[in-house]
């Protein structure tokens, strides 16, 4: 009997996926564990493993397709002893889900008529070596029914690398540029909240820029900050805290510390803001329909820029953690985030933000928060300034300005302020770090 392999989730939340890259080809033996796919999420590439035992029967999905749905077959193996070349392609199946979780059907525009996906045609040869044309198999479909010649759009498509996909063959079709911006009378969101972000090319003209496609981090940040924006009621607290005291500590700390262990300064505040969290329980919670959800840990998201966006590696029970044992994590989560090499499961399960911009030498901003958790903070730079001493003579002070933004569905001014308060306690007298 055939095995299917499907597009697997590789995170919780994962939809769909580019398949990046295969590892095997039509006839090849694969055993159970063999890495037999590449998949592009948002956030990282990962490796597929085989789970059965079999000979390549079909590839449904070709390498370099995007937006392929998490559990569409994307080959198909046969079994010992089964002839591979008489395995079929499977049928088209619908994925029972939840009521609360039914997607929307996409619109007529974003998915293909009966037409293109059942209709028998011939589809054109693609070449080989450097004279491939790269096309996805719709696009292929499509140009085949509507009797286009992909030859025509070769290297000017806008799937990766020059590869033609759907809506470069219907830009074709109606008479447009496939690479033309979108004419300002484009369609709303299906919630009709979100209006269409185009550029009129009545004022731009169409020549006078470059468009670069989004790629998945892009349109997952767009997508989940303009979430955030619209349906968390965000507001800010800061306040100014003295940094001299830490940055004396941090001193004696790597002078003291073994070879190769550098702490940082956000290492000491990632520390800080997990004991403010412990501190501050009624802080270290998520909103949910059902429910405030409070957590029991504090599990600190650290905002880490990479190329195309950002993402938030974590680190787990922060507040059990010796500020060595944070900084080596911080390190190697950052450097594999750069490298997209994250795990959904080190970039995932946070309850708690840090955006720092103080490298920058941003003095102030305030982040939006990142749900399901309730609160981000955003640090500026530290800067010398006047200062007032406790002895009342005018001196001069490391000044750090921190903002917190609080979802006011679970946390109300009087909380953020006592939070804020237990944080600069922990920064302005490290040593209780410790205790």
């Amino acid at each position: 009997m055939a095995i299917e392999i499907t597009m697997p989730a590789l995170s919780p939340t994962m939809e769909e996926g580019t398949l990046a890259k295969w590892n095997v080809k039509l006839g090849d033996k694969v055993e159970a564990g063999d890495i037999i796919a590449e998949i592009e999420t948002d956030k990282a590439t990962m490796e597929v493993e085989a789970v059965d035992e079999g000979v390549v029967a079909q590839i449904l999905v070709e390498a370099g397709s995007e937006g392929v749905k998490v559990n569409t077959v994307i080959a198909v193996l046969a079994e010992e002893g089964e002839d591979a070349s008489a395995v079929s392609a499977p049928a088209a199946k619908t994925i029972d889900k939840p009521a609360a979780q039914v997607e929307a059907k996409p619109d007529a525009a974003s998915a293909p008529n009966k037409e293109v996906a059942s209709t028998p045609v011939k589809l054109a040869n693609l070449g080989d070596g450097d004279d491939r044309i790269k096309a996805s198999p719709l696009a292929r479909r499509i140009a085949a029914l509507k009797g286009i010649d992909l030859a025509t759009l070769k290297g000017k498509g806008s799937g990766p690398h020059g590869r033609i996909v759907k809506r470069d063959v219907e830009a074709v079709q109606s008479g447009a540029s496939a690479t033309a911006t979108p004419s300002v009378s484009a369609p709303a969101s299906p919630d009709g909240l979100i209006l269409p972000q185009i550029l009129d090319d009545r004022v731009y003209a169409p020549d006078s820029y470059e468009l670069v496609p989004l790629d998945g981090m892009r349109k997952t940040v767009a997508k989940r900050l303009t979430q955030s924006f619209m349906q968390v009621p965000h507001f800010p607290l800061n306040v100014e805290i003295a940094l001299d005291e830490l940055l004396a500590f941090r001193s004696r700390i790597n002078a003291a510390a073994p070879e190769g262990v550098k702490v940082s300064v956000n290492d000491m505040l990632i520390k800080a803001s997990a004991l403010a969290l412990k501190a501050e329980p009624d802080c270290n919670a998520s909103y949910s329909d059902n429910g405030i959800a409070y957590h029991k840990a504090a599990h600190v998201s650290v905002a880490v820029a990479v190329e195309g966006g950002l993402i938030t590696p974590v680190i787990f029970d922060a507040e059990k953690k010796g500020l060595s044992t944070i900084a080596a994590e911080m390190k190697d989560l950052a450097t594999r985030a750069r490298e997209r090499k994250l795990k959904p499961q080190e970039y995932t399960g946070g309850t708690f933000s840090i955006s720092n911009l103080g490298m920058f030498g941003i003095k102030s901003f305030a982040s939006i928060i990142n749900p399901p958790e309730g609160m981000i903070m955003s640090v500026g730079a530290g800067a010398k300034q006047p200062v007032v001493g406790a002895d009342g003579e005018l001196t001069v002070g490391t000044i750090m300005t921190v903002t917190l933004t609080c979802d006011h569905r679970v946390i109300g001014g009087a909380e953020g302020a006592r939070w804020l308060a237990a944080f600069k306690r922990f920064v302005e007298t490290p040593e209780s770090m410790l205790l």
